[in-house]
């Protein structure tokens, strides 16, 4: 098996993925700014590493196939990227309160993270006007990163790296790649 490349158990694994996240985002739609695609990008980048960018970009094509591609699609380029190399980097840490507190403050930081597209386009009085307004959507958001972090990151961080694990033992014993 060639190094980097996806096996097909890969392959289906992440594009299952990426439309799971999309469809979880869906489920609680309802709730302003409460997803669980911050938790879902930590886990992917601290159980998949480098090949976490699959799932991820799964997920936001999908976005863009729904919602189609405007200002803030080029924010989803790069935001997720972000938390993804912080959690990668974070990843031997065992914490779950570490872990909620990444992911808090990538909830609290969003709209700032953001910011730089509107400058780009419509100035830095855009940019400040915009993430100002947008504050008390992020406080929203770090408060459910934090507490769905906090109960859910360990658990299915051992279930998805054990899973993952017989995976890629499987694969490798039959030799398939994509």
């Amino acid at each position: 098996m060639a190094k980097g490349r996806l096996t097909l158990a890969e392959t289906a694994l992440f594009g299952l993925l990426g439309g799971m996240t999309f469809a979880a985002k869906l489920a609680m739609a309802a709730l302003p700014n409460i997803e669980p695609v911050s938790l879902l990008v930590m886990l992917f980048a601290v159980t998949f590493g480098r090949k976490a960018l699959y799932p991820i970009y799964a997920y936001v094509l999908l976005e863009f196939a729904m919602y189609g591609v405007n200002l803030w699609s080029v924010n989803y380029l790069y935001v997720w990227l972000i938390l993804a190399v912080c959690a990668h980097l974070l990843r031997g840490m065992e914490s779950p309160l570490g872990w909620a507190l990444l992911s808090g403050v990538f909830g609290l930081l969003f709209g700032l993270l953001c910011a730089p597209v509107y400058a780009f386009t419509g100035g830095p009085a855009f940019a400040v006007s915009w993430w100002i307004s947008g504050i008390p959507y992020d406080l929203l958001h770090c408060g459910g990163n934090f507490f769905m972090v906090l109960a859910l990151f360990v658990p299915l961080r051992k279930l998805l790296g054990r899973l993952y694990g017989r995976m890629t033992a499987q694969a490798g014993a039959e030799g398939k790649t994509a």
